[in-house]
């Protein structure tokens, strides 16, 4: 009985280890975290539904609705259509995070008073066309390749609003919105048959942009930065002319006893 006590600790600890270690395993992405890699605290993001609603923002909402209405139903066919395990949990992943994402969408839409839409549009049904008609690895390909550049297409438009929106609900819809798509991006591309040389290229830097870091000055600010304000001028003007007087009549002023002390020293 003595034994079996003692023993009872270190059966209970391998026991943890042993699962822990199937975890890892098993859900890796999931699971593993880069070490000093921050994720982002959004607890501290109000979600009051304060701000102004720009048309960007109500467009956003609704096309990450539209994103689950699709994308839902296409992760189930991978877990039904596809042969290969990976493609499975890619697409079981993918459409489980979706209803997760949807149902943050469907509340914020309804604080600010957005209608959303219940169906695909045409391009999403067409996609999902193409993925009933397919079956084993060419499923595969249509449904990595139909999903990465969905994702590639609305990752930028999101970060756009992320920085820009004035509405505190849109832009904490939007952060989630963002740790969704790198996810999903991460995901498909995991699954090792992304065509990297299909999907658009980023449009080269123009000269006319303004550097990294360098200030942008709106119109106002430029044309009052470039042109000569007059009446500064002027004072500046008055005021040196002011100095240079007071300095001629000190100077002035101030030699004549020299000269005489100096004919007082020398003289004879």
């Amino acid at each position: 009985m003595s034994v079996a006590r003692s023993m009872s600790p270190w059966r209970r600890l391998w026991g943890s280890a042993v699962l822990a270690a199937a975890l890892i395993l098993l859900l890796p992405e999931k699971v593993r975290a880069d070490p000093g890699v921050p994720v982002p605290p959004n607890e501290l993001l109000s979600d009051r539904g304060k701000g102004a609603i720009a048309d960007a923002d109500r467009d956003f909402v609704i096309k990450v609705r539209l994103a689950g209405l699709w994308e839902i139903p296409a992760g189930e066919m991978a877990q039904d259509k596809s042969g290969d395990e990976r493609i499975k949990t890619i697409g079981r992943n993918i459409a489980d995070q979706h209803v997760v994402l949807d149902q943050l969408t469907r509340d914020a839409a309804k604080k600010l008073g957005i209608e959303l839409p219940d169906k695909p549009n045409s391009d999403q049904q067409g996609w999902l066309s193409e993925m009933r008609e397919a079956e084993g690895s060419q499923f595969d390909t249509i449904y990595i390749d139909r999903l990465r550049a969905a994702h590639g297409k609305i990752f930028p438009a999101i970060a756009t609003i992320r920085a820009s929106t004035r509405n505190d609900t849109v832009r904490k819809l939007a952060q989630r919105a963002n740790q969704f798509v790198m996810t999903h991006l991460t995901l498909l591309e995991s699954s090792g048959i992304v065509d990297f040389g299909s999907l658009p290229t980023a449009p080269p830097p123009s000269a006319a942009q303004p550097s990294a870091g360098a200030p942008v000055l709106a119109a106002g600010e430029q044309r009052q930065s470039s042109g000569t304000n007059l009446p500064l001028v002027l004072i500046a003007l008055a005021g040196g002319l002011a100095a240079g007087a007071f300095a001629t009549r000190q100077l002035v002023g101030s030699r004549q006893p020299y000269r005489s002390r100096r004919g007082r020293y020398y003289s004879g």
